[in-house]
C-alpha cells in the first residue's frame, strides 16, 4: 500500500479534485509567473521515512509553499535499496511527482505550476535522475518539464568511483546521473541549487567525531582526498561533493547533514532563510523563462542535443510515435513507468506554459 505525507495550506484542495477544480476560464500561473507559490515534494535522504520531513513541510508552508508533500519513501524501502537498486525509489518518487503536480493544477496559488522539488542527501540525487532523458534501472522518467527548480540538501553528487562509499554511490545512481543529465542540464526552464554546509571539520588529527567524519568524506572523494588534513563537510557529506558546476551554490556555516545530529541542519527552523529565498528565486526564474521561451545555454543545449539524437536513431526509444528529433522535444516528453517486466508505461502529459 503506498502511502503520502502531505501538509497543505488552507482551503487547497485535494488532488483528487484537479478534474472538478479546472477551467478553461480559470488563471494559470503563465499568466503571472511571479505571482504564483510553488508546490513542493520532498524526496528523503538515505534510511529515513516521511514522519522525519513533516517539520521542514510545515516550516515550507509558513514560508509561502502552496502545498508540500514528502515522497512516501520509507526506511525498508531504503534497506531494499541495497538488493534491488534505486530504481524502485526513483519511480516512487517519481509517481509523487505526478501527484504533487495534480495538488499544484488543484491549487489557486500554485495555478498548475511546475512543482519545486527539494532532495535531501541521497534524495537529491533522485531529484536529478527525475529529469533524466535517459532510462535509469529500466524506467524512463523524462519529468523535467514538470519540474520548476530542483534543491539539492546536502546531497552527494561529487564522488569517485575510487572511494570506499563514493564507488558505491557512484554505482547507484550519481554515475548515470552526472552522464545523462550533467551540470544545469536543463537550465534555464529548471532552476538548481545546491546547498552544503560546514558544520563539522574533518581533521586526521582531531578528536573521534573529526576523525570519523575525515574518514567519511575521504570514503566518497577517494584518491582526491589524500594527503589532506583537514576536509569540511556537514558531518556525512564534503562541502566539495555537494556541490555541482553550473548550479547556484550555497554553503551553510554551523549546519549538521541530519537532524538527529542535535544540532541545526538544513531544514532547522534557523537554517531554512539560508537557501529558502534562494531557492525561491531559482523556481521563479526557470518559470519566467518558460514564459519567455528561453534557448538553453550552449553547453546544455550541446549535450541534450547529443542525447536527442541517441533517442532519433534507437527503434525502441521511439516507439510513443513521438517526434524526438526535435532538441527540445525529450524533456517535455516525460514517461514514468518500468519497462522490460510487463511493457507497461505510463505517459507523463507535457507541462507546458
Amino acid at each position: 500500500m503506498a502511502h503520502t505525507d502531505a501538509v497543505r495550506r488552507p482551503g487547497s484542495a485535494e488532488p483528487g479534485a484537479l478534474a472538478a477544480s479546472h477551467s478553461p476560464d480559470r488563471p494559470t500561473w503563465s499568466d503571472d509567473p511571479d505571482a504564483v507559490r510553488p508546490t513542493v515534494l520532498i524526496v528523503g535522504g538515505f534510511l529515513t521515512s516521511p514522519p522525519l520531513y513533516r517539520r521542514l513541510a510545515a516550516r515550507l508552508r509558513d514560508r509561502g509553499a502552496a502545498d508540500v508533500m514528502v515522497a512516501p519513501v520509507w526506511l525498508p524501502d531504503w534497506l531494499l535499496m541495497t538488493r534491488r537498486g534505486l530504481g524502485p525509489i526513483a519511480t516512487r518518487a517519481g509517481r509523487s511527482l505526478l501527484r504533487a503536480g495534480e495538488m499544484a493544477a488543484a491549487s489557486t496559488d500554485s495555478a498548475g505550476a511546475p512543482v519545486l522539488v527539494v532532495g535531501h542527501s541521497a534524495g537529491g540525487i533522485v531529484a536529478r535522475l527525475l529529469t533524466s532523458p535517459e532510462p535509469f534501472d529500466g524506467r524512463r522518467l523524462g519529468a523535467a518539464g514538470r519540474i520548476g527548480a530542483i534543491v539539492t540538501l546536502g546531497s552527494p553528487h561529487l564522488v569517485s568511483p575510487h572511494g570506499d562509499i563514493g564507488g558505491r554511490v557512484a554505482r547507484a545512481a550519481a554515475g548515470t546521473a552526472d552522464r545523462a543529465i550533467p551540470g544545469a542540464f536543463f537550465a534555464p526552464r529548471v532552476g538548481y541549487l545546491c546547498v552544503a554546509a560546514s558544520g563539522v571539520e574533518g581533521r586526521l588529527d582531531g578528536d573521534g567525531r573529526a576523525r570519523s567524519a575525515h574518514r567519511f568524506y575521504r570514503g566518497l572523494l577517494g584518491p582526491a582526498s589524500v594527503g589532506r588534513v583537514s576536509i569540511a563537510g556537514d558531518g556525512v557529506v564534503p562541502v566539495e561533493s555537494a556541490l555541482i558546476d553550473g548550479w547556484q551554490p550555497i554553503v551553510l556555516a554551523d549546519t549538521v547533514h541530519s537532524q538527529l545530529a542535535g544540532a541545526p541542519w538544513y531544514g532547522s527552523e534557523e537554517r531554512l532563510d539560508g537557501w529558502w529565498p534562494a531557492a525561491l528565486g531559482a523556481w521563479h526564474a526557470a518559470l519566467r523563462a518558460r514564459v519567455e521561451k528561453a534557448v538553453p545555454g550552449p553547453d546544455a543545449g550541446a549535450a541534450r542535443l547529443a542525447a536527442h539524437r541517441a533517442v532519433a536513431t534507437d527503434p525502441e526509444r521511439r516507439e510513443d510515435g513521438q517526434d524526438h528529433d526535435h532538441p527540445d522535444q525529450r524533456d517535455e516528453d516525460g514517461l514514468l513507468g518500468r519497462q522490460g517486466v510487463t511493457g507497461e508505461r505510463v505517459r507523463v502529459a507535457p507541462q507546458l506554459p
